[in-house]
């Protein structure tokens, strides 16, 4: 069994795609970012970057319960333990890497700023904006060259990549990158929307319900580490 400390954002999302295609069985631990329970000392211990998501495995290695924190360290450590997912073939194990990385270092701190920028910060950021909307759509150009070229990120095979970067790609409207003009992305995203797993997942997220549209201007500043819970 594993517990998974999950919400609702892309970085979860990915995890509960990954369970769900491993077919595991798992207990869903809401952590609510918008109410702070991230910094509830019973979760740092669990993750003590205070973050989802994390799961607890108890069936690690060993036979005893391990922790894992960090979303493509969990994709990695699934994919590893049940040897899905992730090539064996150096070259292929590589491909694959790397287009994770790009999503773990690119695709989510570009996409999740613009979204920030865009949904949540005060007005007079036009340079943030331009930033990052620039940036999310290069990104995005990226992605459709490798997809004119292989039918998934890693290669010719679904695997971690795409798990990893499709939640961030669901609002690619709401970012500027549309189909009509990547219709290599609308290909690969159609294929994985359809994947009975990624349904479920899909599905089980959109039950998931959290304070955000009620959050008070106290619990949104220390979310977003802002105002009196500003480092600098």
């Amino acid at each position: 069994m594993i517990d998974f400390y999950c919400l609702t954002s892309p970085n979860v999302q990915k995890i509960f795609i990954m369970l769900e295609e491993l077919e595991l069985p798992y207990r869903q631990i809401p952590v609510d970012v918008w109410k702070s329970e991230q910094y509830r000392p019973e979760f740092e211990k669990i993750n003590p970057n205070s973050k989802i998501p994390a799961i607890v495995d108890h069936d690690g290695p060993g036979g005893k319960p391990y922790t894992v924190f960090e979303s493509g360290a969990i994709l990695m450590y699934l994919a590893d333990k049940h040897s899905r997912f992730l090539p064996k073939d150096p070259r292929a194990l590589y491909d694959t890497l790397q287009w994770l990385m790009i999503q773990l270092t690119g695709v989510g701190p570009m996409f999740g700023q613009f979204t920030h920028f865009k949904l949540f910060a005060p007005p007079g950021g036009d340079y943030a904006m331009s930033r990052y909307q620039t940036e999310v759509l290069r990104l995005y150009e990226v992605v459709e060259k490798r997809l004119g070229k292989s039918a998934y990120l890693g290669g010719p095979d679904y695997t971690i990549a795409d798990i990893a970067t499709f939640p961030w790609t669901r609002q690619h409207d709401m970012q500027g990158a549309s189909f009509d003009k990547h219709p290599n992305l609308k290909r690969w995203f159609e294929a994985i929307a359809a994947r009975p797993a990624v349904k479920r997942a899909l599905e089980k997220v959109g039950a998931i319900q959290s304070n955000r549209d009620k959050a008070s201007d106290d619990q949104k500043d220390r979310f977003f580490n802002r105002g009196q819970y500003a480092r600098a």
